[in-house]
């Protein structure tokens, strides 16, 4: 099940990435302890989407590759990275880019993308999207359907997919498919910011609501879409 190595992306010069967020350590977004890079920009507007401000392709911060790439490979203690967002595949070549730069240096880094298109479609999508698949290990596909809510592992509605691309991951494939949780964790400066797939409607709402009550505000790019 493993493709076969594929050539190197060619960059046409550096391609900048806009990113809404970046974790250094999760372990509610795909197997183990992994980064993870929200973009900026999504061209769906599904219904019930939690982060709805990283939706516009205005806003966010630009990060080159270099830059992304040298974090990743500092972060000793973890196995690989998820791209979220926003929709990853609308900066498919720099998101491929940067998992060449990374596997340079660190051969064994894995990879999951979440994408609110179908697979077949990214398969259609162009060499810059069919070039971030084959660089991937897991994929999480399909828009969030609010009326199909499920607490389900690493997905919030039950039309989503877990899709192997290698046989990295495949035996997560096979355990009860339970919900991951959500992870709270507070920056420098006293931010508050929550990750994860949550497991009922509404989460953020509720979530905001009783924060508010403690006199907590939840940071908008702190938000997480899926």
């Amino acid at each position: 099940m493993t493709p076969l190595p594929q050539p190197r992306v060619r960059p046409r010069g550096a391609t900048p990435l806009s990113v809404a967020r970046t974790l250094d350590r999760c372990t509610v977004l795909g197997p183990g302890n992994r980064a993870v890079i929200w973009v900026q920009g999504c061209p769906l507007r599904c219904q019930g989407c939690v982060a709805a401000e990283t939706l516009p392709f205005e806003g966010g911060t630009s990060r080159s590759v270099a830059e992304l790439a040298d974090w990743l490979c500092a972060l000793g203690d973890i196995e690989g990275v998820t791209f979220s967002g926003g929709e990853p595949f609308s900066q498919a070549r720099g998101l491929a880019e940067l998992l060449d730069a990374v596997r340079e240096r660190r051969p064994d880094f894995g990879a999951l993308a979440y994408s609110g298109f179908r697979h077949e479609a990214l398969r259609r999508g162009g060499p810059d999207r069919i070039a971030l698949l084959e660089r991937l290990d897991l994929l999480v596909d399909g828009p969030y359907v609010a009326a199909r809510h499920a607490s389900l592992r690493w997905r919030g509605s039950d039309n989503q997919r877990l899709i192997p691309l290698t046989d990295r991951y495949t035996r997560f494939l096979d355990e009860p498919d339970t919900t991951a949780g959500i992870e709270l964790s507070v920056a420098a400066g006293g931010a508050l910011s929550w990750s994860g797939v949550p497991p009922t409607p509404g989460f953020r709402r509720r979530l905001e609501e009783r924060l508010a009550a403690r006199g907590f505000v939840l940071h908008t790019e702190a938000r997480r879409e899926r």
